[in-house]
């Protein structure tokens, strides 16, 4: 009798990988205090401002008590006394009749002279009481606005990290220490959050210029092959043509490459500064420049003073080439003019390039820094350039703590300004 055939063994299902863990784990609910125990800023300001409304209440009773004694023992002081069988004046009471008087006339005058002297008590006391008031009055707004100023000084210091965040820096951590309250929750959350956006800026970044690098190597074999293929002198017209504008293709996709590169470069925040003179960076754009600005007949001029600043020399000449190219390629042929300028202002160093050219609207000056932007098209094929160099310069800007911005000039043209902080 045949052996029953043997069925092959299924194998044992693979385990499942267990997800990594996230960076940014938020406290578990359960390992907060009750509401009830917990210190808020409410539980502060109400025990703090109802303390301070009990101590100022315990030190105005005590004067008030002070106050009244003495007004008591003014308003109750003999103001005669007898002395050898004859009537002697001792206070305020000046119209006491002296010797043999009338005791009717006596007794009505010696009830005015209580009378007046009860008054300047009270007066007295009501004087000294508005006195006290606007002292203690003074002590409770001066300790208010101390213990305010303490209580609310982590808002200060989530504010300062904001601003510097603003400026591009996103490593800045509050780092809040203190009572579990909730200014320390809102500092702690947004700690995570800046964590969190540093990394997919990062991300952004690493992946940006890493992509920038992978595209070198393919566009410079392209080169190479299209130039061999141009210096064959057996290619046909056709070919030959067919060739310059592959060339020419493949030169504007590595210079777009480069501005890739260098765009996700400038958006850094600049922690190695040396000295750099902006009348330099502006010497070597101009310079470099003035080639192409003979070849359209557009006149070159330098003001040139020094301004000092601490930043990257190359990024901050890659600025000034930036603004110069764009200040030739978009003006008018054989008769525009670019005029460079720099110097210093309380603070800070100014770079200022100014051309001739077409009139822009005003309208169109924030489009024009965003990246592929052109004036007058939008993501349309250019020979003026990629459509990079304005984006580039307000990020190197921005990497220097610094600003750019540009107004219509009247006639046409622009006026570029870029402020670097000294």
């Amino acid at each position: 009798m045949p052996a029953p055939s043997s069925s092959p063994t299924t194998p044992p299902p693979a385990p499942q990988a267990i997800p990594p863990k996230p960076t940014w784990d938020p406290k578990p609910i359960g390992s907060r205090p009750m509401p009830l125990l917990r210190p808020t800023i409410r539980i502060r300001l109400t025990l703090l401002y109802g303390g301070m409304f009990l101590i100022a209440g315990v030190i105005l009773l005590w004067i008030i008590y002070l106050l009244a004694a003495q007004a008591i023992r003014q308003g109750t002081e003999a103001q005669f006394h007898v002395e050898a069988g004859r009537l002697s004046l001792t206070g305020l009471c000046s119209e006491l009749p002296t010797g043999s008087v009338d005791p009717d006339d006596f007794n009505a005058a010696y009830t005015h002279c209580l009378a007046v002297q009860r008054e300047y008590a009270l007066n007295n006391l009501l004087r000294r009481s508005l006195f006290s008031l606007v002292g203690l009055a003074v002590l409770a707004f001066a300790f208010g606005y101390l213990l305010s100023g303490r209580v609310l000084a982590p808002l200060g210091r989530i504010t300062r990290t904001a601003r510097g965040v603003v400026s591009s820096d996103l490593t800045q951590r509050i780092h809040l220490t203190g009572p579990d309250d909730e200014l320390k929750e809102l500092a702690d959350t947004f700690d995570d959050m800046l964590e969190r956006l540093e990394r997919s800026f990062d991300a952004q970044r690493r992946f940006v210029s890493n992509a920038s690098h992978e595209l070198r190597t393919p566009l410079a074999i392209t080169r190479t092959l299209l130039e061999v293929q141009l210096a064959d002198p057996n290619a046909s017209p056709d070919m030959e043509q067919l060739g310059k504008n592959l060339l020419a293709t493949n030169t504007r996709s590595e210079q777009l490459v480069e501005g890739l590169l260098l765009l996700a470069r400038s958006d850094n925040e600049i922690v190695d500064r040396k000295p750099v003179d902006l009348a330099e960076a502006a010497t070597q754009a101009l310079e470099q420049t003035r080639s192409e600005a003979v070849a359209k007949g557009v006149e070159l001029r330098g003001r040139l003073g020094e301004a000092v600043v601490q930043g990257n020399g190359v990024l901050l000449e890659r600025i000034a080439l930036n603004l110069v190219q764009n200040a030739v390629r978009y003006n008018v042929r054989d008769a525009g003019w670019v005029e460079v300028a720099t110097g210093v202002e309380p603070g800070a160093a100014v770079l200022t390039v100014t051309n001739t050219g077409p009139v822009v609207p005003a309208y169109e000056i924030d489009n024009m820094f965003e990246p592929f932007r052109r004036l007058g098209t939008e993501r349309t094929g250019s020979d003026k350039g990629v459509g990079l160099g304005l984006s580039i310069a307000r990020s190197v800007a921005r990497a220097h703590g610094g600003t750019i911005s540009a107004v219509p000039r009247e006639g046409g043209g622009l006026v570029m300004r870029v402020v670097i902080p000294v």
